[in-house]
């Protein structure tokens, strides 16, 4: 990177003029083309004259001399959709595997406290001793009935 000083007659390479075909800069700052073949420096010449006497063909290479795509081709859909929903599904599936191999071979296995049997013992063992008789778990319970409380 060249500096900019007043001492030194040094251009920074940032500040040349560029090419860009952007639908919201219609004019670039230089020419698509910057070195012409003999046949398109002719036509350069023809151009100058009355723009009448230019075919179609003609008016459409003077076009591709200054721009690389006319607003039609800007324009157009591409294929990037592809690319983007394949990195998606990929990094989702790479997640997916990260998540199962942690599951198998990192996280230690489920304690017998989470199993249904567990639970069910413990409930009842907790409505036994009438825990949270006024507004718990042993608040829902219809002791005479043997049932949850509707």
């Amino acid at each position: 990177m060249a500096l900019c000083l007043p001492s030194l007659d040094v251009i920074p390479a940032f500040t040349f003029p560029t090419y860009h075909d952007l639908r919201h800069v219609p004019l670039p700052d230089i020419p698509f083309r910057a070195a012409l073949t003999s046949q398109e420096t002719a036509l350069k010449e023809k151009e100058k004259g009355p723009w009448k006497q230019l075919s179609p063909e003609e008016k459409k290479s003077l076009y591709h001399i200054m721009f690389n795509q006319t607003y039609a081709e800007m324009n157009k859909p591409n294929q990037e959709w592809k690319t983007v929903l394949g990195g998606v599904f990929f990094f989702v599936g790479f997640t997916g595997i990260v998540m199962w191999w942690q599951r198998v071979h990192v996280f230690p296995p489920l304690p017998h406290t989470l199993e249904e049997e567990w639970v069910a013992m413990q409930t009842r063992r907790m409505l036994d001793m009438r825990i949270g008789a006024i507004e718990g778990l042993s608040s829902k319970w219809d002791y005479e009935k043997n049932e949850w409380k509707k």
